[in-house]
């Protein structure tokens, strides 16, 4: 993981608010980590206050560059809750040992995380198998960016061995491909999109999804802050969900607050969240999400991930899923 200075920036901001989380026993503020270049509807309730209204404690928001550095952040206990978390880097940590619960669907985004390839170099579906083979590469490892590249090469047949891959946040990736410094480079959103202008990708839409599958992210817990603040947990979920059901309904009107709090223009909320898909919390609690399928999208994942050795998979991820506290919002 490259250390950025957006990260020190945030580590600098925990140090400062993290010894006043507690006091007296009770719990008066807690600490959120998130993207920037990230536009969600729950960034418009972040804007207005809104889960401090329904919360009744402060919250301190500290913006990350990858999910890898959240997980650092909620290991060292300077952040309470990850919202919009990938799911790599949730098995990365978990592989590791941290205990941690992925506890709601925060967004899915197939074509809002990809890999581009300079255009002079001519490269697509095509010829990638040929081509790639000896190109540089910024890739933010332990990332979903890195396990959809993965996927992405083994179905061109490319060995990632036969690459120079270099660790890079998106934001950095994304400026060293608009230098000329890379011949590819993989992110999310705003960088995604920067990239674009510079590259062109290999796979997309429905063709893409059939070959690195479903991309969503996680919003995830310490399992211990979970167990000890479990309404907590249930009302800042009960804030995401109602911010989602306002969206799907009243999205133009909730981009400016949002634009603000991502750190975009409202145009590049629009375009960026026209890629963006947010289930219901029914659809979230079924089968096909919380109830089963993320499980087993966490097993498939880690085995290829630790096909690729980058982490040696556990026995059984159920463990990992609580969907008890989204339940809990659902009644609210």
């Amino acid at each position: 993981m490259k250390f950025t200075k957006t990260m020190a920036a945030a580590a600098i901001a925990l140090s400062s608010v993290a010894p006043a989380a507690i006091a007296g026993g009770h719990l008066e503020e807690i600490t959120v980590a998130y993207f920037l270049e990230w536009p969600t509807p729950n960034q418009f309730a972040q804007q207005n206050k809104l889960y401090e209204e329904a919360m009744g404690v402060k919250i301190n928001w500290v913006s990350f560059d990858a999910g890898t550095a959240m997980s650092a952040a909620m290991a060292s206990g300077d952040v309470h809750i990850s919202y919009s978390q990938g799911v790599t880097p949730f098995l990365v940590a978990t592989a590791a040992g941290q205990d941690l619960k992925a506890i709601d669907v925060a967004v899915s985004y197939s074509d809002n995380d990809n890999c581009v390839v300079r255009s002079s170099l001519e490269i697509d579906a095509s010829n990638a198998s040929t081509e790639l083979p000896g190109k540089q590469v910024g890739v933010p490892l332990g990332t979903a960016a890195h396990s959809g590249f993965l996927a992405q090469m083994k179905h061109f047949g490319v060995d990632p061995d036969s690459m120079k891959i270099v660790d890079m946040a998106p934001v950095d990736g994304a400026a060293a491909f608009a230098a000329g410094e890379l011949d590819m480079a993989c992110g999310w959103s705003g960088p995604l999109q920067r990239m674009k202008e510079h590259g062109n990708v290999l796979l997309e839409g429905a063709e893409k999804e059939a070959v690195v599958g479903l991309v969503f992210d996680v919003v995830s817990i310490p399992t211990a802050f979970g167990e000890e603040n479990p309404d907590l947990v249930a009302k800042f979920l009960k804030v995401n969900a109602d911010m989602e059901a306002k969206y799907r309904t009243d999205a133009e009107a909730m981009f400016p607050d949002i634009a603000i709090a991502a750190g975009m223009d409202v145009d590049s909320v629009r375009s960026t969240a026209a890629e963006f898909g947010y289930p219901t919390v029914e659809e979230k609690l079924s089968d096909y999400w919380l109830g089963g399928g993320v499980q087993e999208y966490m097993t498939n994942s880690a085995a290829s991930l630790q096909e690729s050795g980058q982490l040696t998979a556990l026995p059984d991820y159920a463990p990992l899923v609580d969907s008890s506290y989204l339940d809990a919002a659902s009644k609210m």
